[in-house]
């Protein structure tokens, strides 16, 4: 088996570990003098690479790809970009250097909540938003899969989580029960 010795600028001893990512140092290969951008293919545990695998940005042909606009609120821009069915919209942003809100990533939080202003998205994981708020046009990019074109808008994560919550928590401050208080200390 042979191993190869990566070059320096390519590892670095207070650098973590890349996980799930497979990269290959610019100094080891060969690459033409045409070529002047490089982008690294990274894998998920639960999809297909994602990448754009040529300067064009063209995708596998035999999977459908849909044209995804994001109008980030919170930053005052639009991001345009190409999405495969069967890759999340969060995950491809990145692979294409577009910074978009998120937090966990699972699709259990709010942070990359937005709202479908036209088109269609699955999002079988997304388990951070009610299917009532699902029905009113929310979604999460984070495990959202564009089903057609898609134009959606970034919302503020506490608005999002007080449609989510607000109802449990409007009832007002709870009040103090001293005699359970005192009941509940009583037996310790």
């Amino acid at each position: 088996m042979d191993y190869a010795i990566p070059c320096n600028p390519c590892t670095s001893i207070y650098r973590k570990p890349t996980l799930n990512r497979q990269t290959t140092c610019p100094r080891s290969i060969a690459r033409p003098s045409n070529v002047t951008k490089w982008r690294i293919k990274t894998t998920s545990e639960l999809q297909t690479p994602v990448g754009v695998t040529d300067q064009a940005g063209s995708y596998s042909p035999s999977i459908p790809t849909h044209k995804v606009t994001v109008h980030d609120r919170q930053r005052g821009v639009v991001h345009q970009f190409l999405v495969p069915e069967d890759q999340y919209i969060l995950h491809t942003a990145e692979s294409q250097d577009i910074t978009l809100p998120f937090a966990c990533r699972h699709g259990c939080c709010t942070s990359c909540a937005v709202r479908v202003k036209s088109g269609q998205l699955r999002q079988p994981e997304a388990l951070g938003i009610s299917a009532e708020l699902k029905s009113k046009g929310y979604a999460l990019l984070c495990v959202g899969y564009p089903s057609s074109d898609l134009e959606v808008e970034t919302q503020d994560e506490d608005e999002v989580y007080w449609l989510q919550f607000g109802r449990y928590f409007a009832r007002g401050p709870i009040e103090r029960d001293d005699y359970a208080l005192e009941l509940a200390m009583g037996d310790e």
